[in-house]
């Protein structure tokens, strides 16, 4: 486990990060995107951000280009939480991966959307080598998502 963290911008903050989550709120999804809802680990309440969910290989991922994010931590402590999409709530739980695991999904997670988030990955990017993904791994946490109270992906 990293404490590696990047804080988003006012900019991100306020304006992009709200606006893929009005839209995403009212059934848009923007490149997969959805909101997820994890209960807080302390407190017990709601919190939701705008997330990228991966499909690869036939199963979904969340992973965290910014590291140790609040959302990170809160899934961890619970475990379950909710994507969210219009009015549809889909409750799952989450794998963390092991930094092995994540190379693959890593180097889907930058094919996809690099452009966004590719100044977090330190240079690397989805031609890079699997010695080179492994290296950043453990500051990039990354989840499975599965069924609640199963090992396969929800809706299987």
């Amino acid at each position: 486990m990293s404490d590696h963290y990047r804080a988003p911008g006012w900019f991100t903050r306020n304006v992009f990060n709200q606006s893929v989550a009005f839209l995403t709120g009212r059934g848009v999804s923007v490149m997969g995107s959805r909101v997820l809802a994890v209960q807080g680990r302390t407190s017990g309440q709601w919190r939701t951000t705008p997330v990228n969910l991966l499909t690869h290989d036939g199963r979904r991922y969340l992973v965290a280009p910014r590291g140790e994010t609040q959302w990170v931590r809160n899934l961890r402590a619970v475990g379950t939480g909710e994507l969210r999409l219009g009015s549809h709530a889909e409750p799952f739980r989450g794998r963390e991966l092991g930094d092995d695991e994540k190379v693959p999904v890593l180097r889907a997670y930058l094919r996809k959307w690099k452009a966004e988030v590719g100044i977090f990955f330190e240079g690397t990017g989805p031609d890079s080598s699997d010695v080179q993904i492994r290296a950043i791994a453990p500051k990039h946490p990354a989840f499975e998502v599965l069924a609640v109270g199963g090992d396969e992906p929800p809706g299987c």
